[in-house]
């Protein structure tokens, strides 16, 4: 796993996060950290604002730079991310095809999962967004992701592939492509919005020669504990969309 060196994390009274860089002055509606408070700060201080208002340092994870990080379009959630890092078996040492770069969200858990030894080959079509995902990116640190501003239509570049994750309007169109260039047990998922997607998906990739086929919805609802009692809270996160799932055997 890597960890982002260059900032802290910051948690306020209210339970409100801030991820910055050490090396400089924190200004906020609680009041003002010194840029000498921050360099002197280590994980579990207390730094104590002018006006004082107290902030604790949390050590940062991946998942607190995706809450911050520049976006510009939506991102998969942490519920699909932790299917498909699950469902497939990602590890240490790793290679990995994303294709849909977005953000960088998905392309940083990758990353952070497969580790120095592995690699994330990340393709997305757009220019403004592989710039976004690419500061993104540099910004947290990490070394093992290439972010390519190529439309993935026109050939994959790598093989002897692990994982190959694709969130495209009409993935299916490359399952070929992407059977030819997985290794032997690698698999390919894919996150589709709508049923149609996933059918034709599904179709598709059996044509092609995939077994272990899956199509899953994952819905998350979270638990609500009172004095009178514990039930479901009244919103939840429903659907985002559908994971297929397939691999080459």
């Amino acid at each position: 796993m890597y960890t982002i060196e260059f900032y802290i994390n910051l948690m306020d009274e209210r339970g409100k996060k801030y991820l910055l860089k050490e090396d400089r002055e924190f200004q906020t509606d609680l009041g003002i950290i010194k840029k000498e408070q921050m360099e002197r700060a280590t994980i579990g201080d207390e730094v104590v604002t002018h006006l004082g208002k107290k902030y604790k340092i949390i050590k940062p994870t991946v998942n607190d730079f995706i809450d911050l990080m520049d976006r510009r379009c939506s991102i998969l959630i942490q519920k699909d991310i932790g299917v498909v890092l699950a469902h497939t078996g990602l590890g240490a040492g790793d290679r990995v095809i994303d294709a849909g770069t977005g953000a960088g969200a998905i392309a940083l858990n990758f990353g952070n999962v497969v580790g120095e030894k592995g690699k994330v080959f990340s393709y997305e079509i757009r220019e403004d967004f592989a710039q976004v995902a690419k500061k993104n990116i540099d910004d947290f640190g990490i070394t093992n992701i290439e972010i390519k501003n190529k439309d993935i239509k026109q050939g994959i570049d790598e093989e002897e592939i692990d994982l190959v994750f694709l969130d495209l309007p009409k993935p299916f169109e490359i399952f070929e492509d992407v059977y030819k260039n997985l290794r032997l047990g690698g698999w390919l998922a894919v996150y589709a919005p709508y049923i149609q997607q996933a059918e034709i998906s599904y179709k598709i990739s059996k044509k092609v020669g995939f077994s272990d086929i899956k199509i899953l919805e994952t819905l998350e609802r979270e638990m609500e504990v009172r004095p009178q009692g514990t039930r479901p809270k009244t919103r939840m996160v429903g659907h985002s969309g559908y994971l297929i799932f397939a691999r080459k055997l």
